[in-house]
């Protein structure tokens, strides 16, 4: 007979998304395991909508999440359809403002929270091997990437068993793709970016910049650090984007009409070369199966123009956790309304995505522009591994 399960659930991911799951579960009274393998170089430079406040609070750790520590935002400017600056401020929003986030400090806080509320907390834990056993459960391994990242096991590795996994392993999607779930691409948006040092006078005004240009679009925003990051997304087979040195990125940026005067108090005489990171729309082509869930990039992964990152993240983690312990009890439908959450805000976020970009009409000759405009009517390429949609 095989030994009983150490856990319910088994989250893989330490992400707004996976701790979103865990915490949700641990109040539902499941037994739970939170991975987090801690790869990948630090995110720097996300936003969180008003309305994340929200959903911080269904899980009984706004507070402490969102205390000191971030930068308060209060409005959004563009150049967007044109080459004049548009303002949109949170003076009137229901919810109040939003957040420029230190990103590590806002993960470590939720990894925090769903410890202090009962969940095991593995740091720099990798998930592999994951198996789905005869008698319906779950064996995997749990890598140590301090004790155990030469795969040789021993005091870095330990196997465990549980009841579900929820995949919260980012675009990469490892658990559900390994179960047979495909990854679908809505376009081939990749972000280069870099972190520019703090001004010597600190700027007072808080607001994200967004600037479009004939080959992709620009984003600015001050960090809590007082640090500005910087950001050009484009399509990877666009020269703009084959043109990684620091110089060609300097002269694009100082083309630029807003962003660049946002940018020269920190100081463009000596910038390193900016780091590449995937920025393309993406999802699953199912968000559940036998014995697992995905939830935040793993299952729908957004473009930043919409800002809702971080935001879907804890949606979808939190109604994933909420499906999977209704599933666990026996509601065979839970999962299928999961799925349908999901599809409804893909649904929301493909109509947005459409309208703003059809706002941009100066360079629909340009290739960037015109891969946006003809994917109103057609599907794009999928990318090297992935299907398209």
């Amino acid at each position: 007979m095989s030994p009983a399960p150490a856990y319910d659930v088994v989250v893989a991911g330490g992400g707004p998304a996976g701790c979103a799951a865990a915490l949700s579960l641990v109040h539902a009274g499941r037994t739970v395991l939170l991975a987090d393998a801690g790869t990948g170089p630090p995110k720097a430079g996300e936003a969180l909508v008003s309305m994340g406040r929200l959903l911080l609070a269904d899980l009984g750790v706004a507070e402490p999440v969102l205390g000191s520590g971030h930068l308060p935002c209060h409005g959004n400017l563009s150049a967007w359809g044109s080459a004049e600056l548009h303002a949109v401020d949170f003076l009137h929003d229901p919810y109040g403002h939003g957040w420029h986030l230190d990103r590590p400090l806002f993960d470590r806080r939720l990894r925090a929270a769903a410890r202090a509320a009962g969940a095991e907390v593995a740091e720099h834990t990798a998930v592999r091997s994951p198996s789905r056993q005869a008698d319906g459960t779950w064996r995997l391994a749990l890598r140590d990437r301090a004790g155990g990242a030469d795969g040789a096991g021993g005091a870095g590795e330990r196997t465990v068993r549980c009841r579900w996994v929820v995949d919260a392993t980012g675009r990469g999607a490892a658990i559900a793709v390994r179960s047979g779930a495909r990854r679908r691409t809505g376009d081939r948006l990749t972000a280069l970016h870099l972190t520019l040092d703090p001004a010597p006078q600190t700027p007072t005004d808080g607001r994200s910049l967004v600037e479009s240009d004939q080959d992709g679009w620009w984003y600015t925003a001050l960090l809590p650090s007082r640090h500005r990051l910087v950001a050009y997304f484009t399509d990877p087979d666009l020269p703009v984007a084959a043109a990684r040195g620091a110089e060609r990125f300097r002269q694009r940026l100082l083309a630029t009409r807003h962003i660049s005067r946002r940018a020269r108090p920190h100081g463009l005489t000596t910038l390193r070369p900016p780091r590449r990171a995937p920025a393309h729309s993406a999802h699953l082509d199912r968000v559940h199966g036998d014995g697992w869930t995905a939830a935040g990039d793993a299952a729908a992964a957004f473009d930043p123009l919409s800002s809702q990152g971080i935001l879907t993240a804890l949606y979808t983690g939190l109604s994933a956790g909420q499906a999977v312990d209704a599933r666990l009890r026996g509601d065979r439908a839970a999962l299928a309304d999961y799925a349908a959450k999901v599809s409804t805000a893909r649904t929301a976020y493909q109509h947005g995505h459409r309208a703003v970009h059809a706002q941009e009409t100066r360079w629909t000759d340009r290739p960037f522009w015109a891969r946006r405009q003809r994917s109103f009517h057609h599907n794009p390429p999928p990318m090297k591994g992935e299907t398209s949609s």
